[in-house]
């Protein structure tokens, strides 16, 4: 199983977005679908997907929080692992960006003979590059965080708290602004890549003024098989108190997390009286109660 999910919410349109990309990218299948009632925000979908390989989660939760670039995905099309390469990226870019925004035209930069950032129709951004092929492998698919606003020249530090609260980690590429861009000091991180339960991660500082941050709509579950686990990384992440609900905290740097059960999903594809005892359980706690829950799946 996946350690680090990430997890998107949408207001009603969370089985429509994961259908959509479910088409659009190759290996790609909706894994379970439920409908959690009576939540505060009404009946939600609630969805996990896997799309190339990366598990994602999705939910219809209502218009409490909007997706930005705070959070985005890399697509690395690399040529020493697909002659056509060049091809597939364009192909990939015209079906994400169809209805979407243009947040950096797909062409060549000093950094890349092929890039582009779309946020598609759907709100999620999506960074697609031709990789050096002679470079180190990466996955096809990174979550990349953009350190903006008051977080703008922290990326360097959160690279290393996460790296010391997650296991199996390991820093790859580093590189740095060599001038002051305005909001971004010399020597910040232009662009860093990390591991993180053998997940590769990229961080950088954003080098203008953005109008974003991080927030809710795209946050980072964390499969938890005991609650011994449950409580070392709600001890180690949660820093603001009153994000605290349902298993969600954010950290100090405001990404948004949540820290579930690994049966959760399992859970909620229960029988009706099981997703509803469940749902009514977790909906009442803060930090998981991995035992509470268990005994309302079980009716006890």
């Amino acid at each position: 199983m996946q350690k680090i999910v990430p997890h998107l919410w949408f207001d009603t349109q969370a089985k429509e977005a994961a259908e959509f990309y479910c088409s659009v990218f190759p290996d790609s299948k909706i894994t379970s679908s439920t409908v959690l009632h009576g939540t505060p925000s009404g009946d939600c979908d609630v969805l996990s997907f896997t799309l190339s390989g990366q598990d994602f989660m999705a939910i219809s939760a209502g218009p409490y929080f909007t997706i930005n670039p705070s959070i985005s995905f890399i697509l690395n099309f690399d040529p020493s692992q697909d002659d056509q390469a060049q091809d597939h990226i364009q192909e990939m870019w015209t079906k994400l960006n169809d209805g979407g925004k243009t947040l950096m035209p797909l062409q060549e930069y000093p950094f890349a003979k092929m890039y582009g950032w779309t946020q598609d129709k759907y709100g999620v951004t999506w960074q697609l590059m031709l990789t050096n092929p002679e470079g180190e492998p990466r996955p096809f698919i990174t979550p990349s965080l953009m350190f903006s606003g008051e977080n703008t020249n922290k990326a360097e530090e959160a690279l290393q708290f996460y790296l010391s609260v997650f296991k199996d980690t390991k820093q790859g590429t580093v590189a740095r602004y060599p001038e002051a861009t305005g909001p971004a000091n010399q020597g910040s991180l232009m662009f860093a890549d990390f591991m993180l339960e053998k997940q590769w991660f990229a961080a950088m500082d954003s080098g203008v003024d953005q109008p974003f941050t991080f927030n809710e709509a795209v946050s980072l579950l964390i499969n938890c098989d005991t609650q011994e686990d449950i409580d070392y990384y709600w001890e180690k992440l949660s820093a603001v108190p009153e994000a605290e609900q349902c298993g969600w905290l954010k950290d100090k740097y405001g990404v948004a997390w949540q820290v579930s059960p690994a049966d959760m999903d399992k859970m909620m594809q229960g029988t009706p009286e099981q997703v509803a005892r469940v749902t009514q359980a977790f909906l009442q706690m803060k930090k998981i109660d991995l035992a509470a829950l268990q005994a309302a799946y079980q009716g006890e």
